[in-house]
């Protein structure tokens, strides 16, 4: 099954005036079989891209939710021929993100790693511990396999460092609605307003790190973001263990109707 872009999906709900879900889960967790049943339960409960984290044994922005899904990620085998292999098995049409950090991506070869991302049917790439600066080859290797770059924009971020992003970022823009690491939260960051109307631009705005409701989703939808991204929730039930596919698409159906209530 041919895997759209993300401009396409983008332009497809902009059409319906319909937010995105966006749902992160860390591929290999609890292992490679498995993923594949989360990704289809996820995406019959109304996800519209799907992160797949590959896992990194120093993960600097993952809460403890994530950094233990990696942990169990890499003792039951997953590796980077694992992984694009995993990829290229799951029959989905929507984009796929892969999610991991700078220091895989250069040991495997920044040029031969995209060029596996596109192969396997990859339309992004978010690398979050690579600074805008630093990212002129991941960019470039970006740019001639067809995928997007996407870069985080925090609340602290300074404005000469958004202008860059802006520049040179596409797909979507991930917004890091607080401080500190990933992880579910009972509330909203009141930042995120204040962040949203920060940063102008045509690109896509996705807010993350800390929604796990469809009553978080609905006042994230409604404070301006394009799309709700959410990841820990989700690990969270594959790491219970327990009614996990039927969980997983409750859980996104209950998200997607709190955005839809908000567009």
């Amino acid at each position: 099954m041919e895997r759209q872009k993300i401009s396409a999906r983008f332009s497809e709900l902009r059409e319906r005036k319909e937010g995105a879900l966006i749902c992160y889960v860390m591929a290999g967790d609890p292992s490679a079989e498995k993923t594949g049943e989360i990704v289809k339960a996820l995406v019959n409960g109304g996800a519209d891209i799907i992160e797949l984290g590959f896992p990194f044994s120093d993960p600097v922005a993952d809460g403890p939710t994530i950094q233990v899904a990696g942990q169990r990620a890499l003792s039951a085998g997953m590796d980077t021929q694992r992984y694009f292999e995993l990829i290229k098995t799951l029959d989905v049409g929507i984009p796929l993100v892969c999610m991991t950090y700078y220091n895989p991506v250069f040991r495997y070869g920044v040029e031969k790693f995209v060029e596996k991302a596109a192969d396997a049917g990859i339309s992004g790439l978010i690398v979050p511990d690579i600074p805008v600066e630093e990212a002129a080859d991941l960019k470039s290797s970006c740019e001639k396999h067809g995928l997007d770059l996407i870069f985080l924009i925090a609340p602290t971020t300074t404005e000469g460092r958004v202008r860059k992003i802006l520049e040179r970022g596409s797909g979507f823009l991930y917004l890091v609605s607080r401080l500190g690491v990933t992880g579910a939260r009972e509330d909203v960051s009141s930042s995120t307003r204040e962040l949203l109307s920060r940063v102008e631009t045509g690109l896509p705005k996705a807010v993350g790190f800390g929604i796990s409701t469809g009553k978080q989703a609905a006042e994230v939808r409604d404070a301006g973001a394009d799309a709700v991204i959410v990841g820990s929730a989700f690990v969270k039930i594959i790491e219970e263990g327990k009614d996990v596919n039927e969980r997983l698409e409750a859980l996104a159906s209950e998200l997607k109707s709190g955005i839809r209530r908000a567009s």
